[in-house]
Parts: structure tokens; sequence; C-alpha cells
């Protein structure tokens, strides 16, 4: 038999195995395929594909500062779609973020007109807008599995998460994600000169929806050191929603 058959036949049989044995894919070349795989079902565990609406708070620690607290509302129908609503501070209730694919707009009771925002903007402390208003990866990054780390006792894969385009919230995305169940461990963020941002760790497990979903996501600035967000999410529950609702005249009725 010639080389090149014997390489056929070991590429087969790796990828026949690699949903057993996962580890064995991330030794071979990298199988773009189960990239996306492990990727699109991190993302279904963090949040679900249908309609529901999530209550988030936003703690934000800068030392020597008085810590600042945020709150918000998100509705959000298969990720291309998505409100999110100040709830306090009081003084800015009624600000609403409408985002319609990767385009976003935040309306104000004070201003006529929308004005468009990006999704790599700050939001409030380490938080940006697109944290919020579009968080599944699978729609914004191309995967890589890199490598697989051993944390803990637990195996996970690590994969390089690129940028489809210069819209998204960053240029390159490091994720950790377990591999016996695709829970989100931990993130590292960077900017289009590969700068690292800041991290991310997804915390405490909470069933929501039928899922365990990390309820607690902690940000931390990669160069302050003790400046952190920390995002805690609360009252989850599915709605419908019309594509109505994601429109500029519906925002007014929203609750």
């Amino acid at each position: 038999m010639t080389n090149k058959f014997l390489q056929r036949l070991l590429t087969v049989a790796l990828l026949s195995i690699a949903g057993q044995f996962p580890q064995v894919a991330c030794a071979a070349d990298d199988d773009p395929k189960l990239a996306r795989s492990i990727l699109e079902k991190s993302d279904q565990i963090r949040f679900p594909q249908e309609g529901f609406q999530v209550d988030v708070s936003i703690n934000t620690a800068v030392p020597g500062q008085t810590p600042e607290v945020r709150r918000y509302r998100i509705l959000s129908k298969g990720n291309e779609s998505t409100v999110v609503m100040v709830t306090e501070p009081a003084a800015e209730r009624g600000q609403i973020m409408l985002m319609k694919g990767r385009d976003l707009w935040i309306f104000m009771p004070s201003i006529s007109q929308p004005v468009r925002l990006a999704l790599a903007q700050r939001l409030t402390g380490q938080v940006a807008n697109g944290d919020l208003a579009r968080s599944n990866f699978s729609g914004d990054y191309t995967p890589k599995i890199m490598r697989t780390d051993t944390i803990g006792g637990e195996q996970y894969y690590v994969l390089e998460l690129t940028g489809v385009d210069k819209a998204v919230t960053y240029h390159k995305v490091i994720y950790w994600v377990k591999q016996s169940n695709f829970w989100p461990h931990r993130a590292e963020f960077y900017s289009l000169s590969n700068r690292l941002l800041k991290t991310a760790r997804y915390e405490n497990f909470q069933t929501m929806l039928g899922k365990p979903r990390p309820t607690r996501l902690v940000m931390e600035d990669a160069l302050r050191k003790g400046e952190e967000s920390v995002l805690e999410y609360t009252s989850m529950k599915l709605r419908d929603l019309p594509d109505k609702v994601f429109t500029k005249d519906y925002l007014n009725k929203l609750e």
C-alpha cells in the first residue's frame, strides 16, 4: 500500500472515533466541523436558541472608587435580534439598545433619532455593547481547535475564535470549553492589534430553562489590576417574541 493510501485510512479512522475520544481529534489536524460543533454546543449552554428574557445586573469595581451597579433586561431571539433595556439607574430608564444582525442602535427618550453604536464600544466597566446585545460566539467567529488543557483534573478544548469581519465585538477570542459537557470555562478577548484586552470566567452554573447555565460572568481588565465587572443573570424565561418586537416603532411598548 502507498503512503498516501495509508494516510487516508488513518484520517478516516481518527475522524470516526472523534466523538468518543475528542482529544484524538485535537491531536490530529484541526477539524473545522468538530470545532464548529463544540462552539455551537457551548453557545446553547450559555443561552437558549428560542426567544427568551433575562435580567442582568453588572457590578463594576475600580480600586479607590465606589462600586457601580447597573441593571438591564434583555429580550433575545435567535441571537440575531436583541433588545437591551436599562432598568437601573432610574435616570437612564427608557434607554434601549436594538440589535439586528450586527447592526446596533441606541434609542433615548430625549433624542428623536436613534444613534448608531459599535458592538466593541464600552457599555459600562469591562462590558462592551456586544457582550450584552450579541453574545453568541458561533455567529461571529470562525473557530479552530488549538489544543487541549487539563485544569483541575478536567479536560478542556482550547479554541481560537477569529472574527468573521471587523464589525464583531472582539477581533479574536481564546475560549476554554469543558470536553465532558461543553460548559464554557474562561475566555480571553483580543483587539485588532492582538493585544489582550480582558479575561472572563464563567461561574455559578445553575439550571435555567432545563439546562445548567453560567449565571455569573466575571470580566477582568488585562492591564489594570483590580478593575472588573461581574455580570449576574437571573429570572431567565422563554418568551414569544414576534419580529415586530425588534423594530423602532415597537420599542415604546416594551416592558
